[in-house]
């Protein structure tokens, strides 16, 4: 059976810098209590961007915690946070695709599954492990639902 779970260095780097931008608004407003050493717009502003970006990372961190169990014809979803959990054949796979996107000198692969449902989940191999034995099995069990590549 193939695990595909979130990687914990990844969650760690986003953790820390979700501490880092909790920190700079805790700063921003204990300046703003006590010093006011910068103009009201610049408080507002500042503590707004810092409490927009700081939740756009939750979401992120939270909608990407998930583990996908790949074997016996069967794909199985599990979604903590939300307490779901789906099971799917493999011939409920409409479509999937492996996208593939060279920058920086790395390689970020994403693969997208599409089921009867129209439901649909992504993975990636900087997020989840065990990524290029999920794609070698989507090869392998679903291979004429792979979505064909333009030239």
């Amino acid at each position: 059976m193939i695990v595909l779970k979130p990687k914990l260095s990844t969650y760690l780097s986003l953790g820390l810098i979700l501490i880092i931008l909790m920190l700079g608004l805790v700063l921003i407003l204990r300046d703003f209590a006590y010093d006011r050493s910068f103009d009201l717009w610049f408080y507002l502003l500042s503590s707004s961007l810092l409490t927009l970006v700081m939740l756009m990372l939750l979401i992120k961190m939270m909608a990407g915690w998930r583990f996908i169990f790949a074997g016996k014809d069967h794909i199985l979803i599990k979604l903590p946070l939300r307490g779901s959990t789906r099971t799917y054949g493999v011939n409920q796979i409409l479509a999937w695709e492996e996208e593939t996107v060279l920058a920086n000198k790395r390689e970020f692969k994403q693969v997208t599954l599409v089921f009867q449902d129209h439901q649909s989940i992504t993975a990636s191999n900087h997020e989840h492990q065990a990524y290029s034995e999920f794609v070698a099995y989507l090869q392998k069990k679903a291979a004429k639902q792979a979505v064909k590549k333009k030239k």
